[in-house]
């Protein structure tokens, strides 16, 4: 299945699944444990684990993983692994979590989802952790926000999933990295390229995910659907979207579709290296780095995630960066481009700001179209119209 193919992070892929008898046995069990509710975020990162999108992951991160994270940007073995996937409860439901002992994990639905063993229960300095992770502690910052919402006391260790996790959108594009390493090796691709956006793509996406794909076999749109920020474009609007421009300007054998369920931190360059080793897992061997990757306000510098990279060995991370410029349309050369390609003054440059675009969306006119296409246009003005489903 995974000849040709790169190997995942840390060489195995990780399945935290029970099957059969062994699912049915232990759920029956879990009833009897003590439970803890699980928030959005965790249900991202559960999924993630358990189908080894997060692969070495096996858990939630016991108190000596976090640490080596948060300080080293490495697993206590060195692997790479740049932020702390962790479960966080209030102290009120701290006294029935006990070393050593199983609890059942639960959809805020009451369904339960997991047995986990606990390995760890601590309470670190959050702001420690953030200046680490966020390079901020201002709650002003999303990520810091929700991390701090989550609660202070983290538990951490190894769990099993003893139940399906309820979605009910996207199905067709919830592929486990097993699922579309599969979908490569039967296309014969053994160069991929992953391009992870939480926008609808634009022309200055469009350019640059088809520049990257000239050199690979295939391109992997990966747009993430967990959680986001509230004036975020929603999940829906976007999925419809990629499916649109897929289908009118992007060649059907060389690309494919496909969603991750992860949540959105913000955390710039470390969350850069997150979304990097969660494509080499699904299969791919390269990751389209832009301007300003997964960041938010001005916390970061506009290539600092691109830096980042080279921090790392390529023993370190087998998957490869592929680092963009900033792209626009360029009225000199008609055609898109970036400043490397381009010998344009700034004003023969169309570029408009996410504000921007949102105003005259909202206001029912369409971007011009060497900004965006006009099919995406159409979608984008409907949805301002419209509730949208919420991402999960």
């Amino acid at each position: 299945m995974s000849i040709g193919l790169i190997e995942p992070h840390g060489k195995q892929l990780v399945n935290r699944s029970l099957e059969n008898n062994q699912r049915q046995d232990a759920f029956e069990q879990a009833h009897a444990l003590p439970r803890i509710t699980l928030s959005t975020r965790n249900i991202a990162d559960l999924q993630c684990i358990a189908t080894g999108i997060y692969s070495p992951l096996e858990g939630f991160v016991n108190e000596a993983e976090y640490t080596s994270i948060v300080n080293t940007m490495r697993l206590s073995s060195g692997l790479a692994w740049s932020i702390p996937v962790t479960l966080q409860i209030p102290e009120a439901e701290a006294e029935k979590c006990r070393l050593d002992s199983k609890i059942a994990l639960a959809h805020p639905n009451g369904d339960i989802l997991a047995v986990m063993t606990i390995e760890s229960k601590f309470t670190p300095d959050q702001d420690h952790e953030a200046q680490q992770v966020y390079l901020t502690t201002e709650d002003a910052h999303p990520g810091v926000k929700a991390m701090k919402a989550e609660g202070p006391v983290y538990l951490g260790g190894p769990f099993s999933l003893v139940n399906d996790i309820p979605y009910d959108t996207f199905m067709q594009y919830r592929l486990s990295p097993l699922q579309t390493r599969l979908a490569f090796a039967e296309r014969e691709w053994k160069t991929v390229v992953a391009f992870q956006t939480r926008n609808p793509i634009h022309r200055a996406h469009e350019y640059i995910t088809k520049t990257a794909l000239e050199t690979v076999d295939g391109l992997f749109i990966n747009p993430l659907v967990g959680m986001t920020k509230s004036d975020d474009i929603p999940a829906d609007v976007r999925v419809k979207c990629y499916e649109t421009i897929m289908s009118h300007y992007y060649p059907a054998d060389r690309t494919m579709l496909g969603v991750i369920p992860a949540a959105m931190r913000y955390a710039g360059p470390r969350e850069a290296i997150m979304h990097a080793i969660a494509r080499q897992n699904y299969g791919c061997t390269h990751f389209i780095v832009g301007r300003d990757h997964a960041g938010v306000g001005d916390y970061y510098g506009t290539y600092d995630a691109q830096k980042l990279f080279e921090e790392f060995s390529s023993d370190e991370l087998k998957i490869q960066p592929v680092k963009f410029e900033h792209a626009f349309y360029c009225k000199l050369t008609k055609g898109m481009a970036t400043a490397k390609t381009s010998p344009s003054a700034k004003e023969d440059r169309i570029h408009l700001s996410g504000t921007k675009v949102r105003a005259m969306l909202r206001e029912g006119k369409k971007p011009p179209a060497e900004f965006t296409r006009p099919e995406i246009a159409e979608i984008l003005i409907d949805s301002m119209q419209a509730p949208a489903l919420s991402a999960v």
